[in-house]
């Protein structure tokens, strides 16, 4: 079924209590629905990314994704900005984690939330959203080729940013990994090391590895995108957050 939406952006307050844009894409003709908090690729908030969260609100989910880059660049296009925070080595993780907590009350605080938020990230966004999901209260936490999980990002990397496969005792909810075969970050050796550790931790967890996909396959704008993994794929999230947040 798919659902009538609206799609708007508005401001959240974020980390320190500062105000971040950000976009919220809801369906209209439901009562109650479980919600997701999308964090966006480092190439930023982009349209891609804006249509991810109408697709969730398309299939009956409430979707808010906070702009990571309001402060680097406010105004600017999602190149600029994402120009500016690569030079800066990313967006720091205490910031993230703040933003994304503002997000996830937003999320509460609306009519139709059932209460149950989950977070998806894609490229480093998938690692954000593992270290939300280990830092926050979430019910369900979707990993889409998340770089640096379990290693530190090379010094040829745009990103400034350390390994976080140390928290996995602090998970929140159960995890849904997705990642293709042929990528190097993460690579299936590095997935393999973060399966070993939400097994050792007692995580409910399940991962997809797609022969034949390297990194970034959702992204339509990309050489990258494999249609049918990406259809695949998002089977496999709509079967995951069925059963975690309704």
């Amino acid at each position: 079924m798919t659902h009538n939406l609206n799609a708007e952006t508005i401001t959240i307050t974020g980390h320190g209590g500062d105000e971040v844009e950000a976009y919220l894409a809801q369906p209209t003709d439901v009562d109650q629905a479980g919600s997701i908090v999308v964090i966006h690729h480092m190439p930023g908030y982009d349209e891609a990314t804006k249509e991810i969260c109408r697709n969730f609100a398309a299939h009956g989910y409430l979707a808010l994704m906070p702009n990571l880059y309001s402060r680097e660049a406010p105004g600017a296009s999602p190149d600029d900005a994402a120009a500016v925070a690569r030079a800066n080595g990313g967006v720091p993780d205490e910031r993230l984690i703040g933003d994304v907590e503002g997000a996830l009350r937003r999320l509460k605080s609306l009519a139709r939330s059932n209460q149950k938020v989950a977070s998806i990230g894609f490229c480093s966004g998938g690692r954000q959203s593992f270290l939300a999901g280990c830092r926050l209260a979430l019910d369900a936490v979707i990993d889409c080729y998340g770089a640096f999980v379990v290693i530190d990002a090379p010094a040829e990397m745009p990103l400034d940013v350390k390994a976080v496969v140390d928290e996995t005792p602090n998970l929140s909810g159960p995890l849904l990994g997705l990642f293709g075969a042929d990528d190097q970050y993460p690579s299936p050796d590095q997935n393999a090391v973060l399966a070993e550790a939400l097994t050792k931790a007692g995580k409910e967890f399940t991962f997809r590895t797609y022969d034949g996909a390297g990194h970034a396959f959702f992204n339509v704008n990309r050489p990258s995108y494999r249609p049918e993994t990406a259809g695949e794929a998002w089977g496999e999230i709509f079967e995951f957050l069925g059963r975690t947040i309704g």
